[in-house]
């Protein structure tokens, strides 16, 4: 039995924000971030120490701005560090020569009263955590009217708690023209629940081209759902915003799922393991589910391959979950070495859903040692799926308590296919009271083929009242098997109109045997056009008695051939011989005896011969009776007896006639009457009277 190692849970819904630097048109601020680190010389603005923002709550924020100086590069520099929480080092554990000589330069003329070097120095104090150092430089600038000082001063009361004062500043600045300060005033109102004003403030700011600003105007509009918000992203990952790079991908990965046209490869629950025909628990398989955080994998061209573009750029600049659905596109595209890249540098920034769908890259390209490892990880961040691989690679390696443990720490971290799992691995062990129960708790949490599996112990357990609506239920969320064995139910009540619905729906699925049932039923009422579609599809399954009935089809719109002329070459398989060769190949017994006789009819006595041997070996009374005449053609009368006797043993009236009459050559009338009451018994009508004939026949003999 393979055990389900399901990556149902491979991606979530959720955002986490990155901060990101943005370089204004007319103003230098004091930079903490990337756009510093490209030699500009005219700084911009960077989040403040110590916030976050998340698409829930965005919380107030503000940018640190610095006056306009033909010098503020290397205070820009010293504070890059702060900005990027990926930087190995501090500004502190880095700071040159230069920039502690810049410092000094700077602290020299704001205390000889240089507005300028002021908001320099009280910006770079700022950034440092030196609030109270900061305070009087950005203080004394900002009475001498500079606006970079007004912005910083109120980042400054905003650390203090004093957000209404921080606000007052912000504004100055911002009317002033402040990019960063409108940005952290929009923030400062939506905190408060003022949309409105904070949709004016942040406007301003985004429209001013911060990133900052646009990415927040973006979330604004994107909780509204207003359509302007993909407008805002895009400006804001244009200008190198992960996190805007990244929500931008998601945007046009949700927008190309809702367009039929669009759409790529993006499945839903596919048919997962459940109960065949006999109501016997099918085994597990890892589904392609998707949660709606899942990626959109697609051509390269259009809003799909747009958004891949995105995810690149993002996972470039080290978004974990960028690179995860990067990778997860890759691999469905059919990349598994790229894709293998990406999901590492994604579990090694901590995605526990990278290492899992790692692990099944690995185990895919044969090593399950590493897979093992990457799982495990996955596991002990509390990832489910992997945990329920972990499970499944025990269990089939016959460590059935270890496997147990690993589908309850899936079951604990919230995947129900861990009690589904549960349910068959004591299915396996014929622990059936533990199996139903944890088939119900996982049916009840609405896991589809649980409830299946649940139905099918119930049916074997004689209560097919209580099977019933756990079919239904299972077929009415998608559980093609369940669909099958609801036909299966109702056939088995002589409800045929029932069952057909339930074949069909199954059929449409894709579902084999439910194919076959609706193609024979169709036979039955003579739709011979709409029977051989569906005997097609189930044919195509895999499934011989649909090759063996799609053949008949075939077989009975043809002529029977006739006997080949002397030297005329034998004539090609017609397709309908194809269909039954490939039934019997798959050991049909009836197929093998109607492939032996066209075999036969052809002149290839050898074919015919090997295939009635083998419908004869397999227990087939026609294939034992027809491989007898093709011997006693062949002058091979002891071994054709031999064969008549298994089939007429086997209740085959005709062998029992020919054994008779054999007998009766070699003067054995007594045996020759004993077949002859045989061959009466077991008919047809035609073979009885012959039979009664010979026996009458040879007792007039045996009493002359």
């Amino acid at each position: 039995m393979v055990f389900m190692g399901d990556r149902a849970t491979l991606l979530e819904t959720g955002r986490f924000v990155q901060r990101r630097v943005h370089r204004p048109d007319s103003v230098m601020n004091a930079a903490f971030g990337l756009a510093a680190a490209e030699n500009s010389e005219t700084t911009e603005t960077t989040e403040i120490i110590g916030t976050t923002e998340t698409a829930e709550t965005v919380g107030c924020a503000a940018t640190v701005e610095s006056t306009e100086s033909e010098e503020s590069t290397g205070v820009a520099g010293a504070i890059e560090a702060a900005e990027n929480p990926e930087t190995p080092e501090s500004p502190e554990t880095r700071e040159s020569p230069e920039s502690a000589e810049n410092e000094a330069r700077h602290r020299r003329a704001a205390d000889a009263g240089d507005t300028t070097s002021m908001s320099v120095l009280g910006a770079l104090l700022l950034r440092r955590g030196d609030l109270d150092g900061a305070e009087p430089y950005l203080r004394a600038a900002t009475a001498d009217g500079d606006r970079a000082a007004a912005n910083n001063l109120g980042v400054l009361l905003h650390q203090r708690g004093y957000t209404d004062d921080a606000a007052g500043w912000w504004r100055i600045a911002a009317v002033a023209g402040s990019a960063a300060a409108a940005h952290a005033l929009g923030r400062h109102y939506r905190e408060r629940g003022d949309e409105p004003g904070a949709e004016y403030w942040l406007r301003q700011s985004a429209e001013q081209g911060h990133a900052l600003g646009a990415y927040a105007l973006a979330d604004l509009l994107e909780h509204r759902s207003d359509v302007g918000a993909e407008r805002w992203l895009r400006a804001a990952a244009e200008q190198g915003h992960r996190e805007a790079a990244y929500r931008l991908a998601r945007m046009l990965d949700r927008n190309t799922a809702d367009d039929p046209h669009d759409a790529f490869g993006r499945p839903g629950l596919g048919p997962a393991p459940g109960a065949g025909a006999a109501g016997r628990p099918g085994a597990a398989a890892r589904s392609a589910v998707r949660s709606d955080d899942g990626p959109m994998a697609g051509p390269a061209t259009g809003r799909v391959g747009e958004a891949e573009q995105w995810y690149r750029q993002a996972a470039a600049r080290g978004h974990g979950r960028a690179a995860l659905h990067l990778g997860a596109i890759l691999e469905q595209r059919g990349e598994p070495k790229e894709a293998g890249r990406w999901y590492l540098i994604s579990a090694k920034a901590g995605e526990a859903r990278a290492a899992c769908a790692l692990g099944f890259l690995l185990r895919d390209a044969g090593d399950e040692e590493s897979a093992a490892v990457w799982w495990l990880r996955a596991a002990q961040d509390g990832d489910g799926n992997a945990a329920n691989a972990l499970g499944a690679l025990h269990a089939a390696r016959g460590e059935q308590q270890t496997a147990e443990r690993w589908y309850r720490a899936a079951m604990d971290a919230g995947d129900v296919n861990g009690a589904y799992n549960l349910g068959l691995l004591c299915a396996a062990q014929d622990r059936t009271p533990q199996a139903e129960q944890w088939y119900r708790r996982a049916a009840y949490a609405g896991h589809r083929e649980a409830a299946n599996a649940l139905a099918v112990l119930l049916l074997q357990a004689g209560d097919a009242t209580g099977a019933e609506p756990w079919f239904s239920k299972a077929a009415e969320a998608g559980s093609v098997d369940a669909a099958f064995n609801l036909g299966i139910l109702y056939a088995g009540r002589d409800e045929d109109r029932t069952a057909l619905v339930w074949y069909e729906r199954a059929a449409a699925a894709g579902h084999t045997e439910a194919a076959l049932q609706v193609g024979m039923a169709l036979l039955h009422h003579g739709e011979e056009q709409a029977a051989e579609r569906h005997l097609r599809c189930a044919a195509g399954g895999g499934s011989a008695e649909a090759a063996f009935r799609l053949a008949g089809v075939l077989d009975s719109r043809q002529p029977p051939p006739g006997p080949p002329a002397l030297g005329e070459p034998m004539p090609e398989k017609t397709e309908c011989e194809e269909w039954y060769e490939r039934a019997a190949e798959q050991g049909h017994r009836r197929a093998q005896v109607r492939v032996g006789m066209l075999a036969a009819a052809r002149g290839d006595v050898d074919s015919a011969a090997r295939w009635y041997r083998e419908a004869a070996e397999s227990g087939s009374r026609n294939g034992a009776f027809n491989l007898g005449l093709l011997l006693a053609r062949e002058g091979s009368e002891r071994e054709a007896a031999l064969w008549w006797s298994r089939a007429a043993n086997d209740g085959h009236g005709r062998a029992a006639l020919r054994l008779a009459l054999l007998a009766a050559r070699r003067g054995e009338l007594t045996e020759g009457q004993r077949w002859c009451a045989r061959a009466v018994e077991l008919g047809p009508a035609e073979v009885a009277e012959r039979a009664a004939r010979l026996r009458e026949a040879l007792h007039q003999e045996l009493t002359a």
